[in-house]
C-alpha cells in the first residue's frame, strides 16, 4: 500500500476535548472532524483556544475530558512520540549546532532508519520545499524564508499521519509570508497529508485552508470553506473577524414565505432578502454588506443616499468612506471610481443575493 493509499484512511476526530486551567475554561468541550488529506485552519484571536486545542491533538496537553482518534486509533492518553505527528512550531525549534541535512534527518535518526533510507528520504524533502543544494549549509546562513522551509521539510521527512503547524510564519515580513503561504499550499496539494495549522491571521486561513474553523472565547464559532465563511458568516463574531464588514442595523417590517422585508434604522427605503440559514427571528437585526457588495445606482434604482467623506487608493482598488442619513458610516471598494469626489452625494445600493441578516448579539 503506498503512503497516499495509507493516509486515505486517516481522518482527525475530536469528540468533545475541553481543558481548563484553573478557573480559566481555555477549551470548552469541543467537536470537530477533519477528514483525510485536508488542509483545516483553526482561526481565532489570541485567547480563543486554538492552540490549546492543537496541542491536546499533538498530545502536548491532556484533555480534562473527551477523546482524540486517529482513524480508528484513540490518540488522547498517547505521548506525542507515538502518535506519528509532524509538527512545525512558531519559532520553528532548528537544532543551530546542526546543519540543515542534519536537522531534517534528526527525526529519521530517532527512529533508527538506515543511512542509505535517511540520504534518499532527506533529499526527497531538500526538493520538496527547492532548498537542493544547501544540505551543508548552518541554519545561521539561511534566510528566514530558508529556516521556516527546513523546519516544515523535517516534519514531513518522517511521513508522518498529521502535519500540525502553529502560526510558523509568524517572524516572516508580510512578502515572504505571502510567497511562503503559497509554498505550503503547493506542498499540501502534492502531498495531501492531514493538516491542522493555526493562525490568528485571516489571510493565511483564506489563501491556504480547505475548511476554516473560527474560534473565539475557547468554542468554535463556526466551520465551513473559505467561500461558505465569507459569504454565509453565521454570526457576528465571524463576520467581523474574518474580512472587512459593514454591518448596519435594521428593523424586521415583514416576514413572508421566503423572504424578510427590513428597513435601515433611520431610513425610509424598504429591501427584502431571500430566507437563509441565520436569518433572526428578532424585530431587530444587523444588516451585513461587504465593502466590495456596495455599488453605484441610478436614480431609477433603490438606493440609500450619502454623502463620500474620505476616499482612500488602494492601488487596483479604491475604497470609500460613506455617511448615510441617520448617522450610519460605511466602507465601499470597488474599481477605481474616478468620478467620485469628497464631498459628492452618492446613491448606493448592493445586490441582495450577496447580503445577509445577522443576530445583534
Amino acid at each position: 500500500m503506498s503512503m497516499k493509499d495509507q493516509l486515505s484512511d486517516k481522518s482527525i476526530v475530536c469528540e468533545a476535548v475541553h481543558k481548563s486551567f484553573g478557573e480559566v475554561h481555555a477549551l470548552w468541550p469541543t467537536s470537530i472532524t477533519i477528514r483525510a488529506g485536508e488542509f483545516v485552519t483553526l482561526l481565532g484571536p489570541s485567547g480563543s483556544g486554538k492552540t490549546t486545542l492543537l496541542n491536546i491533538v499533538a498530545g502536548y496537553l491532556d484533555p480534562d475530558g473527551g477523546r482524540v482518534l486517529l482513524g480508528d486509533r484513540d490518540l488522547t492518553r498517547l505521548p506525542p512520540r507515538q502518535r506519528n505527528i509532524g509538527m512545525v512550531f512558531q519559532n520553528y525549534a532548528l537544532f543551530p549546532h546542526l546543519n540543515v541535512f542534519e536537522n531534517i534527518a534528526y527525526g529519521l535518526r530517532v527512529r533508527s532508519q538506515p543511512a542509505d533510507e535517511i540520504r534518499r528520504r532527506v533529499q526527497d524533502a531538500l526538493t520538496m520545499v527547492k532548498l537542493d543544494g544547501l544540505a551543508r549549509r548552518t541554519i545561521h546562513q539561511l534566510s528566514g524564508g530558508q529556516q521556516q522551509r527546513v523546519a516544515l521539510a523535517r516534519a514531513m521527512v518522517i511521513e508522518p499521519d498529521l502535519l500540525l503547524m502553529d502560526e510558523p510564519l509568524g517572524a516572516l515580513d508580510r512578502q515572504l509570508r505571502k510567497h511562503v503561504q503559497l509554498e505550503i499550499r503547493r506542498l499540501h496539494l502534492a502531498s495531501r497529508r492531514t493538516t491542522i495549522y493555526v493562525t490568528h491571521d485571516q489571510e493565511e486561513a483564506l489563501v491556504m485552508s480547505d475548511r476554516i474553523a473560527v474560534m473565539s472565547q475557547g468554542r468554535i464559532e463556526q466551520v465551513g470553506t473559505p467561500t461558505e465563511l465569507y459569504s454565509s458568516p453565521r454570526n457576528r463574531f465571524v463576520a467581523t473577524f474574518l474580512g472587512e464588514s459593514n454591518l448596519l442595523p435594521v428593523e424586521i417590517c415583514e416576514r413572508t414565505g421566503s423572504e424578510t422585508e427590513f428597513k435601515v434604522r433611520g431610513l425610509e427605503q424598504s429591501w427584502r432578502i431571500a430566507h437563509h440559514d441565520q436569518t433572526p427571528e428578532h424585530a431587530e437585526a444587523l444588516l451585513l454588506v461587504r465593502p466590495e457588495d456596495f455599488r453605484v445606482v441610478g436614480a431609477d434604482q433603490p438606493a440609500i443616499v450619502g454623502h463620500v467623506t474620505e476616499i482612500v487608493y488602494l492601488g487596483e482598488l479604491t475604497a470609500f468612506r460613506i455617511r448615510l442619513a441617520g448617522d450610519h458610516e460605511i466602507w465601499m471598494r470597488q474599481m477605481k471610481l474616478p468620478g467620485l469626489q469628497v464631498g459628492e452625494p452618492v446613491r448606493i445600493g448592493w445586490d441582495t443575493a450577496s447580503v445577509r441578516l445577522l443576530e445583534t448579539k
